[in-house]
């Protein structure tokens, strides 16, 4: 019987790589999507096509309120497609790209990326901890941010290093249950987070790659297949620990 991951904003983007890796590894993927069903209905049809199933649920993470019922679709989903089982597999995706400088920034910018990456992760979690089987894994989505700064990317690089430093703690509190918690922190992506920025400006993009030790920037599927690695038996020493993904960047 597969294994079942739940990614958190995998109708594109890196979380979409990571649903894909997981299924290349013979995981089942439920996943989530924010507002466009349609890309969800895309990623869906790509995981089945690798031979694994899968299930899409709306979800905002911007917005507590909402996760009694999405658990409520969780559990239904969970009797209704995959046998009753629980799930193995956290991934805490899901995120926005917001740019902030000090003198400039407003309060609701900084409560919307303190909700979705840090206070909205926490209780999404343990909430989550209900559904899971002992044994598995969180994986948490940092960023390289938090290490090297890069300017208008205060309140998200903070908010990411905070969630570096909750993922020890909770590798601490639930490892009674032999579930590992780790942290994946990406470098410079092309992707549409941030509004394409690094996929799309040819100087960043330039700039990035000058900096980095391998010569490149990130691809989505430089992410993933991390993530799915940290789902698997060979990653099973491997707890507390953030796992910066970016080439080498500002080594």
């Amino acid at each position: 019987m597969s294994k079942i991951a739940l990614v958190t904003g995998a109708s594109r983007g890196l979380g979409k790589d990571m649903a894909l890796s997981l299924a290349k590894k013979g995981i089942d993927v439920i996943f989530t999507y924010h507002s466009k069903g349609d890309e969800a209905a895309q990623t869906a049809l790509e995981i089945e096509k690798l031979g694994q199933k899968t299930a899409f649920l709306q979800l905002s993470m911007d917005n507590q309120s909402g996760f009694e019922d999405f658990f409520k679709n969780v559990e239904k989903v969970l009797n209704e497609k995959f046998s009753g089982q629980k799930i193995d597999f956290l991934i805490n995706n899901a995120g926005i790209g917001l740019r902030t400088i000090l003198g400039e920034t407003d309060e609701k910018t900084f409560d919307t990326l303190m909700n979705v990456h840090v206070k909205s992760p926490y209780f999404f979690t343990q909430s989550m901890l209900k559904y899971m089987n002992d044994g598995g894994g969180i994986i948490n989505i940092g960023s390289g941010l938090s290490r090297f700064s890069m300017v208008g990317n205060s309140v998200y690089a903070s908010f990411k290093a905070a969630i570096t430093t909750m993922t020890k703690y909770w590798a601490m509190e639930i490892g009674k249950r032999q579930i590992r918690v780790n942290t994946v922190a990406p470098g410079a992506i092309e992707t549409d987070f941030g509004g394409g920025t690094v996929r799309d400006n040819k100087e960043i993009n330039k700039h990035i790659a000058e900096n980095t030790a391998l010569g490149r920037v990130g691809l989505p599927e430089d992410i993933g297949s991390v993530v799915a690695f940290l789902c698997t038996e060979d990653s099973k020493w491997i707890n507390g620990q953030r796992i910066e993904v970016s080439g080498g960047i500002n080594l």
